[in-house]
């Protein structure tokens, strides 16, 4: 009787033990589940990132140099580079700047000194702010300030605002513009509608891929795709109203540089070519 007894409540116990893990397996094995799914969401989110980091065709550090000329003219250098990644307004946002400057020969007639400076969105969605400061014949101390909440944009120049206007979504500064262009995929034929604004006023460009172009500059051969942006309804982004017309050649590769742009001005038309460009 008493091993009946012992072997009873030995069965008793290992049942009831198999019992109360059975009852403890689905919440261990949920609580793992969710751990590991969690983890699967955060490498996603990372890989997600990365890939969307990988296919920008430009990163931090890209310098480009430009030699301009006006008509046959030497007419002074431009730089456009991509900078270290700021905080504005709370979000991190992509620099870009572009310096331009006329040399001693041009600067008696029509001197030069101008900087803009871009900030975008990390994802390159919209501008977040735009500046633009010049000296020489025509000075500027321009900051743009976007209000993504209430879809506008401010003019300010040397401090005095103006009345916001509205934006489109996804709206782009002229700067920034070069950049968004080259995070498509480039085809000749193709019309990319891009949002632009400079503060004043709002439109959506339609950039031309007008066709695919062999140029050679300092015996360099490059193959490039000919892009054409509308900027006729946009006053005040490049010269005059009536007046404005910008072309830009960009490698036909993954990183779609623009090696040639030529935009027309109030005193004729500016070319810039590429002399180098670092990484």
């Amino acid at each position: 009787m008493a091993g009946e007894v012992s072997e009873r409540s030995v069965n008793g116990s290992a049942a009831a033990a198999l019992d109360k893990q059975g009852k403890m397996m689905p919440r261990q094995l949920l609580w793992i589940i969710s751990v590991f799914l969690c983890g699967l969401l955060v490498l996603a989110g990372d890989w997600e990132r990365n890939a969307a980091a990988k296919t920008l065709p430009f990163r931090q550090g890209e310098r480009m140099v430009y030699r301009a000329m006006w008509g046959y003219i030497p007419a002074g250098e431009a730089v456009i580079e991509v900078l270290p990644a700021v905080t504005i307004d709370g979000a991190r946002a992509h620099h870009f700047a572009m310096t331009t400057a006329t040399n001693a020969r041009v600067d008696a007639f029509y001197k030069v000194r101008e900087r803009q400076d871009s900030y975008t969105d990390i994802s390159m969605g919209q501008t977040l702010q735009y500046r633009k400061k010049s000296a020489g014949n025509h000075p500027r101390d321009v900051v743009v300030h976007f209000d993504w909440k209430n879809r506008t944009a401010t003019y300010a120049s040397f401090g005095n605002a103006e009345k916001p206007v509205e934006i489109l979504p996804g709206s782009f500064d002229p700067l920034a513009m070069f950049f968004a262009i080259r995070t498509h995929s480039l085809r000749a034929g193709d019309v990319i509608e891009i949002p632009v604004t400079d503060g004043k006023k709002s439109i959506a460009i339609k950039a031309t891929v007008a066709g695919r172009e062999t140029l050679a500059i300092d015996g360099k051969t490059y193959d490039t795709f000919l892009v054409i942006p509308d900027m006729e309804r946009l006053q005040g982004v490049m010269g005059k109203k009536g007046d404005p017309a910008l072309r830009i050649w960009f490698t036909a590769d993954e990183r779609q540089v623009p090696v040639k742009i030529q935009s027309k001005v109030a005193v004729g038309s500016f070319i810039f070519e590429l002399m180098s460009v670092t990484y």
